[in-house]
């Protein structure tokens, strides 16, 4: 029994990690909604592919954040369900979207990083190891919105242009 009660102390994270991991989970459920809000704006303007890969997207930031929340909760920590923002709902363009989206990947790469520091500081190797799986993540997430964004200036701005990027972003669903 004694050394159950060793693992689970050495287990422990700081509050100040939690209060990260917490506030994470925030930018993941915003991100979240965020990119519904954009999938939802891309459908009702006849952007199907591109409706199609934020969905996906919107999808996949709540898996981020159900990872976290299953984090904490396996360290016996309650994690904290967050009400979320309401996110835009109107857009300039395809092309302004992606610009949002890729901004907004930014914003959770630095919280990424900063939670990555407190972990170093904190010598919480278990939170530095499961930290390291976003850290993967979101050099893939910031590639993949310049590369779509790259498509503007390669393909084009017109009626076509936009078609065919939509059609990419169907494509690019499942990276």
């Amino acid at each position: 029994m004694e050394c159950y009660i060793i693992i689970l102390e050495s287990m422990k994270i700081s509050k100040n990690m939690q209060t990260a991991l917490n506030n994470q989970i925030v930018l993941e459920a915003n991100a979240s909604n965020s990119y519904m809000a954009m999938a939802s704006w891309c459908q009702v303007t006849g952007y199907d592919g591109s409706a199609s890969f934020f969905y996906a997207q919107s999808n996949e930031e709540r898996e981020h954040m159900l990872k976290i929340i299953h984090y904490l909760n396996n360290l016996g920590i309650p994690a904290v369900i967050p009400a979320t923002k309401l996110p835009a709902s109107s857009f300039k363009s395809l092309e302004s979207i992606l610009k949002i989206a890729l901004n907004n990947e930014q914003i959770v790469t630095t919280a990424i990083h900063k939670m990555v520091e407190i972990a170093q500081k904190d010598k919480d190797y278990s939170t530095s190891a499961f930290l390291g799986w976003f850290v993967n993540e979101q050099v893939q997430e910031e590639t993949k919105f310049e590369t779509l964004i790259q498509k503007f200036d390669l393909i084009g701005r017109d009626k076509l242009a936009i078609n065919e990027i939509d059609k990419i972003l169907a494509s690019s669903k499942s990276d």
